[in-house]
C-alpha cells in the first residue's frame, strides 16, 4: 500500500509540474537568462562549467542573469564547494521559473521528455565526450535497468530534437552524432569548451600548486586510472559493481616508491571500492575536476573511456587495459573505430602483459613506436583543439 502510494504522489507531482510547465513556457523569455546543468544538476563541472566560467569573464554583466541547476541531494555540498555561483535547486519554484523563461539552455545531458522547452528559448547541448563506444540508437542492444532497448531510441530521437546547437570537438565525432542522435539542427565545430584548462594551464606551476591540494604533497609520480562506466555490471537497478583488474599490491611492486595511483572511477561505484592497505598511495577522486587529474597525471591508464580523446591534448602516455575486451566489442555497446589498431598506446589483456608494460614505462617514461600512431590519432580527434572553445561558445550567446 505504501509502496503504491508513493508511485502515486510521484505521478501526481509529474502531471502538476507538466501543468505548471505549460503554462509558464507560453511567457516571453528573458533576455540573458540562462540556465547551466552538468549531468543533470550532480555537480558544477565539464563543457558547462567552461562555458559559464568564460561567459563571467569575459561578459560581467551577464553574471546576475546565469544560474546553474543542482540536484537537491547535492546542493550544500556543491554550494560550500562554489560559492561565488548562483544556485538553483532542480525542481524547485525558482528552477522551474527560470528554466522556462531562459533565453538558452546549457546542458551536457539530457533533459526529461515531458518538460517542454520556451519556444523562445535555445539549447545548447555540450555533450560530454568523443565517442568509441556507440551511443542513442546505434546501440543494438541496451542493457540498462528500467528500459527496453526500443524505448531508449525513441527518447533519444526525441531529446535530440530538442537541441538547437551541439558542440563537436571533432569532425569524426559530428558524423557520428549526425546519425546515432539523429541530429538535424546547427553544430558548432569547436572542440571541448572543457579541455581549454590543458591548453592555458599546462605548466610546471600549476601542476606543483594541483599536486599540492589534491594529493597533500608533490608526488613524484602520479598513474591515473580511469574506467569506462559498465553499463551492464549492476547488482540491481541503482546499486552497481566496481571490480578492480589488476592487484594493488603487484602494482607497487613494479612502479616506482614515490608513485600515487589516482582511481576516477563512476560516481555510482565510487564507495565501493577496496583499497585497504594502501590508503597512502591510492586516492579515490570520482568527484574532482578531471581536468586537474589529466594535468597532474604522468600515464594514463583506461580501457574504453572517452578520457583518451581528452587526455590525447596532453600527448602523454597511454596504457589500455580492456580486461573484458570480447564481451565488450561484441556483446555490449560495440566500438565505432578499430580500437586494437587505432589507441595511441599498448593494449594489453592480461595482468601478466599489464605489469610488463608498467615496467616499460618506469624504465623509460613512455612506449616506444607509438609516435606515429599518437599523430594519427591527435589529428583525427584533436585538431579542433585548441584552447579557444569556451570562447567560441560564448560568441554565439552574446552575439
Amino acid at each position: 500500500m505504501t509502496h503504491k502510494f508513493g508511485q502515486f504522489i510521484k505521478i501526481f507531482v509529474r502531471y502538476f509540474l507538466i501543468l505548471i510547465n505549460e503554462c509558464l513556457i507560453r511567457l516571453p523569455i528573458r533576455s540573458h537568462l540562462i540556465i547551466f546543468e552538468s549531468f543533470n544538476g550532480r555537480d558544477i563541472s565539464d563543457n558547462p562549467a567552461a562555458i559559464y566560467h568564460e561567459l563571467v569573464l569575459t561578459h560581467p554583466e551577464y553574471t546576475t542573469s546565469l544560474f546553474f541547476g543542482v540536484k537537491g541531494s547535492q546542493f550544500a555540498k556543491v554550494k560550500k564547494a562554489n560559492p561565488e555561483i548562483q544556485l538553483l535547486k532542480r525542481w524547485s519554484i525558482k528552477w522551474i521559473w527560470v528554466v522556462a523563461r531562459a533565453e538558452y539552455w546549457v546542458f551536457n545531458s539530457r533533459m526529461p521528455l515531458w518538460w517542454h522547452k520556451n519556444r523562445g528559448t535555445q539549447y545548447i547541448q555540450t555533450w560530454h565526450g568523443t565517442p568509441l563506444k556507440k551511443l542513442g540508437i546505434d546501440i543494438d542492444n541496451v542493457e540498462i535497468p528500467g528500459t527496453t532497448t526500443e524505448e531508449y531510441h525513441k527518447k533519444f530521437i526525441k531529446e535530440a530534437a530538442r537541441w538547437d546547437y551541439l558542440i563537436a570537438p571533432n569532425a569524426y565525432s559530428e558524423e557520428i552524432f549526425k546519425r546515432a542522435f539523429g541530429f538535424k539542427n546547427k553544430f558548432i565545430r569547436s572542440g571541448y569548451p572543457r579541455n581549454d584548462v590543458l591548453y592555458s594551464q599546462n605548466n610546471s606551476r600549476t601542476i606543483h600548486d594541483l599536486k599540492r591540494t589534491l594529493l597533500g604533497r608533490d608526488a613524484t609520480q602520479v598513474i591515473l586510472y580511469a574506467p569506462t562506466w559498465r553499463d551492464d555490471d549492476f547488482i540491481y537497478k541503482g546499486r552497481y559493481r566496481f571490480n578492480l583488474p589488476f592487484d594493488l599490491k603487484t602494482f607497487f611492486s613494479v612502479v616506482s616508491p614515490d608513485t600515487i595511483l589516482i582511481i576516477r572511477p563512476h560516481y555510482l561505484v565510487k564507495d565501493h571500492i577496496d583499497i585497504r592497505g594502501f590508503e597512502k598511495r591510492v586516492k579515490i577522486l570520482a568527484d574532482t575536476d578531471i581536468n586537474q587529474l589529466y594535468l597532474i597525471s604522468d600515464l594514463l591508464i583506461t580501457d574504453y573511456s572517452s578520457v583518451m580523446f581528452d587526455f590525447a591534448n596532453l600527448r602523454r602516455p597511454m596504457l589500455f587495459f580492456p580486461y573484458d575486451l570480447t564481451h565488450y566489442a561484441t556483446e555490449l555497446r560495440g566500438f565505432y573505430f578499430n580500437y586494437l589498431e587505432e589507441c595511441p598506446g599498448p593494449v594489453v589483456t592480461k595482468q601478466t602483459e599489464f605489469y610488463q608494460q608498467l615496467k616499460i614505462f618506469e624504465q623509460a617514461g613512455a612506449f616506444s613506436n607509438f609516435d606515429n600512431r599518437f599523430d594519427r590519432f591527435q589529428e583525427k580527434f584533436t585538431s579542433w583543439e585548441n584552447g579557444t572553445a569556451a570562447n567560441q561558445i560564448v560568441k554565439i550567446i552574446a552575439n
